[in-house]
């Protein structure tokens, strides 16, 4: 039976990359996955049903906590863009070339996502690509660099990442000396897939037009402040974690309804006519909800494998049949391309003790930027990609031809400026 659930993954994720020669939608096939494999795996489990219930009672609070904040970030970046604020951003932008604007925006979401985290950084900045290109076809590329610079960017912190998250919540690592090892290899492997990328991006940048939506417009002033709120909002995430040890998804929805009061204040006085275009409830309109049902289908899913010990087991059968730590970590990088990297890092950790292992050592901070950097070779290889794939509706094979050997070529790279760097300062 726990063949028939690894079978049943493969063809269901063989079926999402071919959502578009099939005609099949990815969010069926990943619905479809996630019941048939955890009705397989209570077939199967020698616990019995209500065991496994217990494990999908958690499973799903883990995942309904990656799609509250996947909706929060949404709403917060529709509002934010309904309002013009991102006219902020894009009217300092001068850049009229496609290679010139790529690297401002590699660095742009490098950055940015080493404060946020790698999903909500990848929302914004595709979300902003709309106000500053015409050509869709332009657009995916950008939305793949965007993918490549955002998980590097999340690597090297400890909140820019959920598994650098992780290993740091779990002792594994330090702020101070992960930021210091990771640093130079995450901007690396940016860099590498940036400067293949520009020899490929040629041409002028030629912006959308400007087009009102039904005669309305805001003011100077309020596209400043819903742009402050928006991104004030986003920043305030990492901050509220930090010192609550509360969850993400909560800080979210705080910020979510302090950004509500602020805008119905900010037109309290408008007619309802004017003010219905920049509610919330507009927002919450204009998400792309097939994206977010993807999610908790296809995060389900992912999350039998760990449940039935598929993941754990298979990081275990690393350690005997490889035996090289090095090569262990690069491999959990590759495999996390494939599969969820959260639960292979969870694996690992169980592996390896702190007392064999200690806080900021080799393994824990080659793992930091392996399995951080190593999704995006696919696209549903992290939620940064699976967010840009529903966004900007990116076809999987498109992305494995064009945007996964640049982010292959720089994760390699990556290591072996990581490892470089290791056996000089140490």
């Amino acid at each position: 039976m726990m063949t028939m659930i690894a079978v049943v993954f493969v063809f269901c994720y063989a079926m999402i990359a071919l959502e578009h020669p099939i005609k099949i939608n990815k969010s069926a096939t990943a619905l479809i996955a996630a019941g048939l494999m955890w009705t397989l795996y209570s077939l199967a489990s020698p616990l019995g049903v209500q065991a496994v219930v217990e494990q999908l009672t958690e499973k799903l609070a883990e995942t309904a906590a990656i799609v509250f904040f996947l909706i929060s970030a949404m709403t917060i970046v529709e509002v934010t863009d309904s309002h013009g604020g991102f006219e902020v951003i894009t009217s300092r932008i001068k850049a009229t070339r496609l290679s010139t604007l790529l690297w401002i925006i590699g660095f742009i979401t490098f950055y940015l996502s080493s404060i946020l985290d790698n999903m909500t950084t990848t929302i914004v900045m595709v979300a902003l690509m709309k106000r500053l290109l015409k050509d869709h076809n332009q657009r995916l590329f950008f939305a793949g660099i965007i993918v490549i610079a955002a998980n590097a960017g999340g690597a090297w912190t400890p909140i820019g990442d959920v598994t650098t998250t992780m290993l740091w919540i779990g002792g594994q690592v330090t702020t101070t000396n992960i930021m210091e090892a990771t640093f130079l290899a995450s901007t690396v492997s940016m860099v590498i897939p940036l400067i293949m990328a520009s020899f490929m991006l040629q041409g002028k940048v030629v912006a959308p037009d400007r087009v009102e939506q039904g005669g309305i417009s805001t003011t100077r002033f309020e596209k400043t402040i819903m742009f402050c709120m928006g991104m004030g909002s986003l920043i305030f995430v990492p901050i509220f974690k930090a010192v609550t040890h509360l969850p993400p998804y909560l800080g979210i929805l705080l910020a979510l309804g302090v950004l509500w009061l602020v805008g119905d204040i900010l037109h309290r006085n408008k007619s309802m006519e004017e003010k219905e275009h920049f509610t919330l409830s507009k927002a919450l309109k204009r998400i792309d909800m097939a994206s977010v049902v993807f999610f908790i289908g296809i995060l389900l899913a992912v999350a039998t494998l760990s449940a039935n010990g598929m993941l754990p087991s298979l990081a275990q059968w690393l350690d005997v049949k490889v035996g090289n730590q090095s090569v262990i970590v690069v491999i959990i990088g590759l495999v996390s391309a494939i599969v969820d990297n959260i639960p292979l890092v969870a694996a690992s950790m169980g592996m390896y003790p702190l007392a064999q292992f200690p806080p900021d050592s080799f393994l824990w901070e080659f793992m930091a930027y392996c399995a951080g950097t190593g999704g995006s070779i696919l696209i549903i290889g992290s939620a940064a990609g699976v967010a840009a794939m529903g966004l900007e509706k990116i076809e999987f094979f498109w992305y494995a031809r064009r945007i996964g050997p640049l982010a292959l070529a720089g994760y390699f790279c990556g290591i072996a400026t990581y490892i470089f760097q290791y056996r000089l300062m140490h």
